[in-house]
């Protein structure tokens, strides 16, 4: 199936489609609400009469593909998310519910449907590349054992370490790594700190671009680890815990993926205050994980105490102090680039084999292509 996207022919043959008009009404109703607009705002918005919007969103009425261009763009929503029925999330920051028809969502529920909605147009999109042949997914990684306690998910962390090769050693990149390990990670502009989904032979995350460095890294780690742990319906996590104990463990696997209590007990154990400080930034900045990571992993290391923590916490490292433990600032990763690596790859072989178009093609890598790096000057019509 295709459809026109301004001047450019799209091809989402990987959807699964909605089969009526009613079932395009409903997605258009349930964006709306999200959106926090009434019927005659959006219908303002659009250039429609309420009327034919209330038609459209019963199914009485079809909607044109300019229309539903111009729906896309206000609701500031994947043209994709009104054709195809939703995946099933495997991790969701704020739950959705059902609202009576004369109510919006909250801000919280808004927020969250934009995040599925832009987490399965991701997941569509890693798809199309593997449906042209130009991405072979790497296999999903899961963890053998049962995790039920927080030394269980940082045992797991320690044995995908090993799975991948990092040993006990800082992870230089969490897209690379994670999409070693069969998770796609996208950064972007989200309402969140992240999500992620599984669809078949494709796993896929979303971590936000908003907060520091750091947070970002454990955003990643975080949904890596509901993908490495299986999610709150898998038997591989406890399936009594309640919701707020499996995140706990999956804070656990994220945190011992990033350092590892061992390299932190190593390390900075029996030290003066002094210099204990600057033993943690040195591994906060190597490791490139966040002040307050660095500070749990030493606690449950037991390398300093709750009052420790409490106190070292307030003394949040600045540049000099980075320079001074190690003479440079870490780098901040999952910011410049937005895509993982094979992917990018794949997009780019698609496009010289002349499978998906220079425009598509700047779509799929999300700003870190340009139609100029591909020797394009003006977008063309037509999908290959």
């Amino acid at each position: 199936m295709r459809y026109q996207s301004g001047a450019q022919l799209c091809d989402y043959r990987t959807m699964e489609f909605v089969e009526s008009w009613g079932e395009i009404g409903a997605h258009i109703r349930e964006a709306r609400l999200a959106a926090r607009l009434s019927q005659q705002r959006l219908a303002e918005l659009i250039g429609m009469e309420r009327s034919m919007l209330t038609k459209v969103e019963s199914g009485d009425r079809r909607v044109d593909v300019l229309e539903l261009h111009r729906l896309a763009t206000v609701l500031d929503l994947p043209l994709g998310h009104f054709l195809s029925r939703p995946l099933t999330v495997l991790s969701r920051r704020a739950e959705l519910r059902t609202v009576p028809a004369d109510e919006m969502e909250p801000q919280s529920t808004s927020d969250a449907y934009r995040i599925e909605a832009l987490l399965g147009e991701w997941c569509r999109e890693v798809q199309l590349l593997v449906e042209i042949g130009a991405l072979t997914p790497a296999r999903q990684l899961a963890y053998p054992g049962r995790v039920d306690t927080i030394d269980a998910a940082a045992t797991a962390a320690l044995w995908l370490r090993d799975q991948l090769g990092a040993g006990r050693d800082p992870i230089a990149s969490m897209s690379g790594f994670a999409e070693r390990a069969g998770q796609y990670v996208l950064v972007r502009d989200i309402p969140g700190d992240g999500a992620s989904v599984i669809d078949g032979d494709v796993a896929v995350a979303i971590v936000g671009l908003r907060g520091e460095a750091g947070r970002r890294r454990a955003t990643a780690a975080h949904e890596l680890g509901h993908l490495i742990l299986g999610d709150e319906y898998s038997n591989d996590v406890a399936v009594n815990a309640s919701r707020a104990e499996r995140e706990g463990m999956v804070d656990a696997f994220a945190a011992e993926l990033l350092l590892p209590r061992h390299v932190v007990v190593k390390v900075c154990e029996r030290l003066g205050d002094a210099e204990l400080r600057a033993r943690l930034i040195a591994l906060s900045a190597t490791f490139r994980t966040s002040w307050s990571l660095a500070l749990r992993q030493a606690c449950r290391g037991e390398v300093i105490d709750q009052r420790q923590r409490e106190k070292l916490a307030a003394a949040v490292p600045t540049r000099a102090d980075f320079m001074a433990a190690i003479g440079w600032t870490p780098q901040p990763d999952l910011e410049s680039v937005r895509v993982p690596p094979g992917y990018a790859q794949a997009v780019v072989a698609a496009v010289r084999a002349e499978r998906i178009t220079p425009v598509r093609a700047v779509e799929l890598m999300h700003g870190e292509l340009t139609l100029e790096d591909l020797g394009e000057t003006t977008p063309e019509v037509g999908h290959q």
